[in-house]
């Protein structure tokens, strides 16, 4: 008796899953609003983050990086009162320290009465092609949507489900703001790893409190302060550049690199602001002695550029420094250097008051 039961909601189920997928119609998210893109001409592929003119001019690991769809997001509206995503990935990334959601899912933000982006809920990847119903049984009145793209892999393909019967259109609000902009160019930490979903990134974070466009460059294991990259970001359009590439670097690369780079920058866009970032003393630098010395070296190295390049111009030139980056009980990172979410958050936090400044 349990057992045709079993096999009769297991019937319910199915009948239930075929009729809501014949009741919705799937529109490709490329026809709304993309947000948080650097470059939206000259790409590879719609979701790319840097230009393909780029392609020969950087190392090939930082190429595949850019194919990462981090920061990217899309605006929409409708009335549906279920929302739902079909998306392909390009390679169903995994690795060890890192959610798959915040690597290779998708997070939805609507907003709300008070007119801040509330969290909906996030896509649970089950594969490189993947369906799934983020939210349903809503009321059928107007709503504006955000949704975020993978931190780790890329996307070849998305598209947004909706109700058969409803509008799906672009936003009415112009939130984040396309008139603001702001740039972070730097590593693994800033692509997101290891927030575990795609609004939990530090950028993401302060696209929706800033409400501002917030354009991630970060490139895992490759933000080392090339110069191609300081042409790039020079080609931007931006209100606000952040620097935040030192875990990356060398002390060499620091002493070398960072005074050329932020000058090119300056010299370039005069009227662009420039924030340059500590990076992080880990929490098992306390108890390794050759980091105890060496992060502070690489940290003390970015201010003697910062100095020198104060020094020639006072303009336009911001430091952050690495005290309290992600509080202060070293409980801020996954494996002692990739933020947790709450690590994520200290670290806009701290950066949030200095940015509210400078695009005003």
């Amino acid at each position: 008796m349990k057992t045709r039961h079993f096999i009769v909601l297991s019937v319910c189920l199915l009948w239930a899953c075929v009729a809501g997928a014949q009741n919705q119609r799937f529109e490709n998210a490329l026809d709304f609003r993309v947000i948080n893109q650097g470059f939206s001409q000259g790409l590879e592929e719609p979701f790319d983050r840097l230009p393909l003119s780029m392609k020969d001019s950087v190392r090939p690991d930082l190429w595949q990086r850019s194919k990462n769809t981090s920061g990217i997001g899309i605006r929409f509206r409708t009335n549906s009162t279920s929302i739902a995503t079909k998306m392909e990935l390009r390679w169903n990334f995994s690795m060890n320290h890192m959610s798959f959601v915040g690597i290779k899912g998708l997070d939805l933000y609507c907003l709300n009465d008070e007119g801040k982006w509330q969290f909906v809920n996030a896509t649970r990847p089950k594969g490189k092609e993947q369906t799934f119903v983020l939210v349903e049984n809503m009321e059928p009145e107007e709503r504006e949507f955000m949704l975020f793209l993978p931190l780790y892999d890329g996307v070849l393909s998305l598209e947004i489900g909706v109700d058969s019967t409803a509008t799906l259109m672009q936003p009415k609000v112009d939130s984040p703001r396309k008139e603001k902009k702001i740039v972070v160019y730097g590593t693994s930490i800033t692509q997101g790893g290891c927030a575990t979903r795609p609004g939990m990134c530090y950028s993401n974070i302060m696209c929706r409190d800033l409400d501002c466009e917030f354009i991630n460059l970060g490139f895992s294991g490759e933000g080392k302060l090339d110069m191609v990259m300081a042409e790039a970001l020079a080609k931007m359009d931006v209100n606000c550049y952040i620097i935040d590439c030192i875990p990356n670097c060398t002390l060499n690369d620091v002493k070398e690199r960072a005074y050329n780079f932020v000058k090119y920058l300056r010299e370039k866009r005069p009227e662009v602001p420039i924030v340059m970032v500590e990076g992080l003393l880990y929490p098992y630098s306390q108890y390794n002695t050759f980091f105890k010395k060496y992060l502070p070296e690489k940290n003390a190295a970015l201010h003697d550029a910062f100095k020198a390049l104060k020094k020639e111009n006072k303009k336009n030139l911001y430091y952050m420094t690495c005290e309290g980056i992600v509080g202060y009980d070293e409980e801020g990172t996954v494996d002692g250097i990739h933020y947790t979410d709450i690590g994520f958050r200290r670290y806009a936090d701290k950066m949030i008051p200095l940015l509210k400044k400078l695009i005003k």
